[in-house]
């Protein structure tokens, strides 16, 4: 999220059976083990004197390289949402990083603070640009990863940090943006890299139908192929099961909208499974 005057711009893996009942204690036993088979392992990566704590999610058991998406996180910093979403990522086969944007696992606990951390990036896109490409070199070097398969995932601020990435050449395949800002960097696209998948909310106040006018022109006028998904009646932060209480306690315009969560993430899995498969 991003604000004037502050601009407010923020699986369980499941198991199916074909065989009889005499073979569900079997069926459970192997159930058991893939899912302990889900790994998570703290990260630490440099950039510019600046250390990152990241979280990578991933199978233990995989015996090929997979593909890999990193996740960047709302406004509010690397917290347990973001964390959940390389999870579910991970249930889905894939590698999952969740990204430290801020440095030092920095986490804002009100608006206020919120924007100050996140302001710097909006004032300079490059420098969200140079914060996840360490993020992604970093990635690239996992044992169980292909370095030439990896995308990028954001929410609010974090959808504004892939989109930019992209925009600035950002070696990834793909990016998708959940209720993220749409302004940033011009894009060009002899630079751009990686397709583009937007998942905006219908009523959301603080990505405009003006700024999402402007972002669908410039993506035309360059003759980008891009996909846009609208969810009617969804605000900003949509997907984040906490963004109604946390907009009641800061009086912001925030709500959750189950409906849209799941049609998003559906949209995003399409699109990752076309993209990498």
């Amino acid at each position: 999220m991003q604000f004037s005057f502050f601009k407010f711009p923020i699986v369980v893996l499941s198991f199916f059976s074909l065989v009889a009942c005499n073979n569900e204690a079997d069926t459970e036993a192997s159930a058991s083990d893939t899912s302990r088979a889900i790994t998570e392992k703290e990260i630490q990566y440099i950039f510019d004197g600046v250390t990152m704590n990241g979280l990578i999610v991933y199978n233990a058991h995989q015996k090929i390289k997979s593909p890999a998406v990193l996740v960047v996180h709302e406004w509010w910093g690397i917290n347990d949402y973001s964390k959940s979403r390389a999870r579910q990522l991970a249930d889905l086969g894939y590698t999952a990083m969740a990204v430290d944007m801020y440095g030092g696992g920095q986490q804002a606990d009100n608006p206020e603070n919120a924007q100050s951390l996140a302001k710097p990036f909006y004032d300079d896109p490059y420098l969200a640009y140079e914060r996840l490409n360490a993020a992604i070199n970093t990635l690239k070097k996992e044992e169980f990863v292909n370095p030439d398969q990896l995308a990028a995932i954001g929410y609010c601020y974090g959808g504004f940090v892939v989109l930019n990435a992209a925009k600035a050449g950002a070696d990834l395949k793909g990016i998708v943006s959940f209720h993220g800002n749409l302004s940033g960097l011009p894009v060009k696209k002899d630079s751009l890299q990686a397709e583009i998948l937007i998942c905006h909310g219908g009523n959301d106040p603080f990505v405009p139908e003006e700024e999402v006018n402007s972002f669908k022109s410039q993506m035309d006028s360059a003759g980008i192929d891009y996909s846009f998904k609208v969810y009617p009646g969804a605000t900003h932060a949509f997907t984040n099961p906490q963004a109604t209480a946390t907009g009641k306690q800061f009086e912001m315009p925030i709500s959750y909208n189950q409906e849209a969560d799941k049609k998003s993430w559906q949209d995003m899995k399409d699109f990752l499974s076309r993209l990498f498969y």
